[in-house]
């Protein structure tokens, strides 16, 4: 190994499949994954839920936040799920330092409120970070829904974040989950990285393992590894190392197709994309039936996130406390009749999402921007998702608040595409120029999301 390390000139190896918090990748929507994660826990927003496919990062992420939380924010960390109902109860008072005794459930049960609230008057938050959760038991996952009862009148004394497998979704789809279902307010899903990403991935994991030279995987090979991996960050790592193998063995320093596809035989990867099809009916009616009455926020569907496009475009990683260029004031005799930002939401689905304090006050911004904004004036998208991603979008405009005007910044909500939307804008612009040259002096970490510039008009 240590030759194998010498010859790329890497301190580490660089793509170990165990999650090591040095190589946390904040691309991909990771990163605001995690701040999102922070900003729900510690605003007392109930149960949260991180989905994603085997290999997609989620211990990675759990681990990340167990070392991001502020202090004040005790961790308990349950690596088996596979525990039943008293089981849990007694993992959880063992790490709270609370004696069990051979106590019943429900003396267990009380023992433990008694612990979390002389905590709670220290000032001090609990949270229960549950991994691999889809492999719970039906009355395990009862007792999770029975612990989120635990509070005070103003605050949620246990706050719960499930990890789980995509399976987790579909039976949180049974009608006798309905309760549970409804108590998780906040949902994120880790979508697997595009090409792009993969490229990006790779060379910061070389970086991070001490790599000083030119990328050693050429064009080709990244195609492949990315369309191979589908996007999953663990087989991305086997066959990155593979591959490098391959080429430590035949003293070379590039990394071509033949490399990868050494890595792919030796990998036996099973294709992802039959299984995600058939259970694709299930988690559609999942997500646009019941899943509404859960509030449904912080995931992608990822994150749901769609790919920048000219209706969409990605979370800023951070945004620092700066302003941009202000744009200018709004006109006050506008010819333009009073402009409809979208087709409005279906009751079924848009009832069904409990949109954030943010949010509402921001929608409110926009109703009374839209009326008068001139048709043909500009503004800077800054994100597009689904509406049921509520708490990615109020940590998100928490953030934006901090870097840009708040006054300047809108909410809209639109049923245009045939799914219930949001969409984070910024100032008004007389010209595309403008709004290219505000967009432009924005600080990078808000031009690293890919803002855009739109026309009012495109709003109908």
């Amino acid at each position: 190994m240590s030759l194998y390390l010498e010859h790329f000139g890497l301190r580490e190896p660089a793509f170990r499949i165990t999650p090591h918090t040095d190589f946390f990748y904040a691309g991909a929507q990771r990163g605001p994954t995690l701040d999102a994660l922070i900003y729900a826990i510690t605003q007392d927003e109930g149960i949260v839920k991180v989905t994603g496919e085997v290999g997609s990062g989620k211990t990675m992420l759990c681990r990340m936040l167990l070392e991001r939380l502020p202090d004040e924010v005790e961790t308990l960390y349950l690596a088996n799920p596979s525990l039943s109902r008293h089981e849990i109860l007694g993992a959880i008072a063992d790490e709270l330092g609370v004696p069990t005794d051979g106590k019943a459930t429900h003396s267990l049960t009380r023992a433990l409120q008694d612990s979390l609230i002389a905590r709670h008057a220290r000032g001090q938050r609990v949270v229960l970070l549950i991994d691999e959760a889809h492999a719970m038991p039906a009355e395990s996952l009862e007792e999770i829904r029975l612990l989120s009862n635990l509070e005070t009148k103003a605050a949620k004394l246990l706050q719960i974040a499930l990890f789980a497998q995509p399976e987790l979704d579909e039976r949180l789809a049974a009608k006798d989950m309905r309760q549970l279902r409804e108590r998780i307010t906040q949902h994120f899903n880790l979508t697997p990285l595009t090409p792009d990403d993969v490229a990006a991935y790779l060379d910061f994991r070389l970086r991070a393992a001490g790599y000083r030279g030119p990328s050693p995987f050429t064009p080709a090979a990244i195609e492949k590894i990315a369309r191979v991996s589908e996007g999953l960050s663990r087989r991305i790592n086997i066959l990155a190392d593979k591959a490098l193998l391959a080429a430590f063995s035949q003293n070379s320093h590039r990394v071509d197709l033949a490399e990868v596809d050494i890595a792919v035989r030796d990998a036996h990867f099973s294709p992802l994309t039959a299984a995600a099809n058939k259970s694709r009916p299930a988690l559609q009616a999942f997500a646009w039936g019941a899943a509404g009455a859960a509030s449904i926020a912080l995931v992608v569907g990822g994150i749901l996130l769609l790919p920048p496009s000219r209706d969409s475009a990605p979370v800023a990683n951070s945004l620092p406390a700066t302003t941009t260029t202000t744009p200018i004031a709004k006109a006050s005799n506008n010819p333009s009749p009073a402009i409809t930002s979208t087709a409005q939401p279906t009751q079924d689905a848009s009832d069904r999402v409990r949109l954030g304090t943010l949010t509402s006050q921001h929608l409110q911004q926009f109703d009374a921007w839209i009326a008068e904004a001139p048709r043909t004036h500009y503004f800077i998208q800054l994100l597009a998702t689904d509406a049921q991603q509520t708490g990615q979008i109020e940590g998100f405009l928490a953030r934006a608040s901090q870097a840009l005007d708040p006054a300047l910044i809108r909410v809209y909500r639109s049923a245009l595409s045939g799914r219930d939307r949001i969409g984070i804008i910024y100032g008004e612009f007389p010209t595309r120029e403008a709004a290219v040259s505000a967009m432009l002096a924005m600080p990078e970490s808000i031009k690293a999301a890919q803002p855009f510039p739109r026309q009012v008009v495109r709003l109908r």
